[in-house]
């Protein structure tokens, strides 16, 4: 254990370091390399991934003995993969057992395992890459990035929030109190990190790892045990973190345990049981929010971490690159075919048009610019399954047929050219009034946008913060060349609890959220009651429990 903790000193204090800086650094190398990652880690990843297709996935955990599970890629390909069934008096009982070895170790035990674990998995990122591809349909180069070396960072944040945390109480300390005259009084105070209890992740079929790892590890950095529920489609990417993280466990000393499975299946879910379970003390939920709002009704006095959804909005009030702002706007409706909990879906803009680099342009000018940037994005069919991936729900193909009718349609949404066998869709925009408020304040998830027409600059910021407060959002942009603008949509932006980013024209754009210094979700709106992350995000996973006692004079 404390051979764990030496070897990876260095990297947890860079992240401490740089969570307190906010500046921008990164663990784990983004790009998919042979240089970085092994010339045949490709290769031999894919192979192993392959070698996982239509078997019972190994997992020695408490089980019923029976198998469940079948996902089948959005791009095709049936995966016929099955796990350990388990049940949640198993999997709890199991989890309680286990959590005597692994609450009674040091944090820095606890984090030196951890940390061995995010550089097994790092190593490990192109078989993470065709799990997350094969499961969610994001294409293989987001894969790689989101569900591979952006998932480890923002394991690593957690990790480093936990133990920035605990790193401020002592663990032992002489209390002496004056007493005038007299002797002073003497006590040995020793405090001890009590963890909360059983903790449950709930996964989504989106982000598997991205959205989960969160949750996870900052559970396990305080003392938690966890129980890992993935989403039924989407349950491959999680079963190797716990296959893993069960490898570490053991060869640290611990009961393996401490991480468990629990894969169900549509037709036959655990999701609700394990809720309501008395012994799970720590909940964190990523999906929908009609779901999470059951999970926050449901979960009694248990300690409850959600992110959820929300309308995220786009001001458009006038700019110093049309061409910039409608390519960064199109990339941003088109990444990943729209399905991000950080993705925009309404952009508003004043009815009488904008000033820009090129002279002022009406209403329908700009709607145009940005449907034109999309279709030049998306002309390449190749390129266009690299930007869009597949589509991972056929709910979300039938909820673009639906939406076709809120509108005037500006760009309809088709699939895409040589994606056969993969479910595919690209951006469909549609042009609405400000008051046609039941076609866009509803989030209607997926590659679906609504440009909407407001009487001017101060409505549209109004209206868009008002339905951030009112209905969720994670971001918000804003196009604007009068700085009196700006100050006006930061403070209502902030209000509403969501994070504004401004003028975007260039290579970052407003679904990305960088570990260790953006604050993705804040908990301030309907979009999620918690921030990932952030020192209340971990704080509360642990209580203190004290023992003093006098010092012989």
């Amino acid at each position: 254990m404390a051979a764990f903790f030496d070897k990876h000193k260095a990297t947890l204090d860079k992240a401490v370091e740089t969570i307190h800086g906010r500046g921008y650094w990164s663990a784990y190398p983004e790009m998919p390399s042979g240089k970085i990652y092994g010339e045949t880690a490709k290769a031999d990843q894919e192979d192993a991934f392959k070698a996982l297709l239509g078997k019972p996935f190994e997992l020695d955990q408490p089980t019923t003995g029976d198998r469940v599970g079948h996902e089948v890629s959005p791009f095709g390909l049936d995966l016929a993969v099955t796990y350990p069934a388990t049940t949640p008096d198993l999997a709890v009982a199991a989890a309680r057992e286990a959590m005597k070895g692994w609450s009674s170790a040091s944090a820095d035990a606890r984090a030196g395992v951890l940390l061995e674990l995010l550089s097994r998995i790092n190593a490990q990122s192109f078989l993470f890459a065709n799990a997350v591809m094969h499961t969610s349909g994001q294409a293989f180069v987001m894969a790689f990035q989101a569900g591979g070396p952006h998932a480890q960072d923002r394991a690593l944040e957690a990790v480093a929030y936990a133990y920035d945390e605990m790193s401020r109480i002592p663990g032992q300390v002489r209390w002496e109190k004056p007493q005038g005259p007299k002797d002073p009084l003497v006590l040995d105070k020793v405090f001890r990190i009590v963890p909360r209890g059983p903790a449950l992740v709930i996964g989504c079929a989106t982000f598997p790892t991205w959205n989960s790892y969160p949750g996870l590890f900052a559970s396990l950095a305080t003392g938690n045990p966890v129980i890992v529920k993935p989403h039924p489609g989407a349950i491959l990417p999680l079963a190797i973190t716990v296959k893993m993280g069960r490898e570490v466990l053991s060869e640290a000393g611990f009961d393996p345990n401490v991480l468990q499975l629990a894969a169900d299946t549509v037709e036959a879910p655990l999701t609700k049981d394990f809720v309501t379970h008395p012994d799970i003390a720590i909940i964190d939920f990523t999906g929908s929010p009609a779901f999470g709002k059951w999970v926050r009704e449901n979960a009694g006095d248990k300690l409850v971490y959600t992110e959820e959804a929300g309308v995220n909005s786009i001001v458009v009030t006038g700019t110093d690159s049309l061409r910039g702002m409608a390519g960064n706007i199109g990339f941003s409706l088109s990444l990943y075919s729209g399905q991000m909990c950080t993705a925009p879906q309404n952009i508003y803009v004043p009815r009488g048009g904008i000033e820009t680099d090129e002279g002022h342009k009406s209403f329908d000018e700009v709607a145009a610019a940005i449907a034109t940037a999309v279709d030049k994005l998306l002309g390449d069919p190749a390129r266009a399954a690299g930007v869009l991936g597949a589509v991972q729900s056929q709910a979300t193909l039938e909820r673009i047929d639906a939406a076709r009718g809120l509108g005037k349609i500006l760009r309809d949404s088709t699939s895409v050219e040589g994606m056969d066998g993969a479910r595919s869709a690209t951006p469909l925009i549609l042009a609405v009034d400000a008051k046609d408020e039941d076609a866009y304040l509803e989030e209607r998830f997926g590659p679906i946008s609504f440009i909407i027409a407001t009487d001017d600059a101060d409505e549209a910021i109004a209206r868009a913060a008002a339905s951030a407060k009112s209905r969720g959002a994670i971001t918000a942009a804003l196009y604007a060349t009068d700085e009196t603008l700006v100050d006006k949509a930061a403070d209502a932006f902030a209000d509403a609890g969501v994070a504004l980013s401004v003028n975007l024209t260039g290579g970052i754009f407003v679904n990305q959220s960088a570990a260790y210094s953006d604050y993705h979700v804040t908990g301030a709106n309907p979009a999620g009651n918690a921030c990932l992350c952030d020192s209340a995000f971990v704080a509360n996973r642990f209580r203190v429990a004290a023992m003093r006692r006098p010092v012989a004079a």
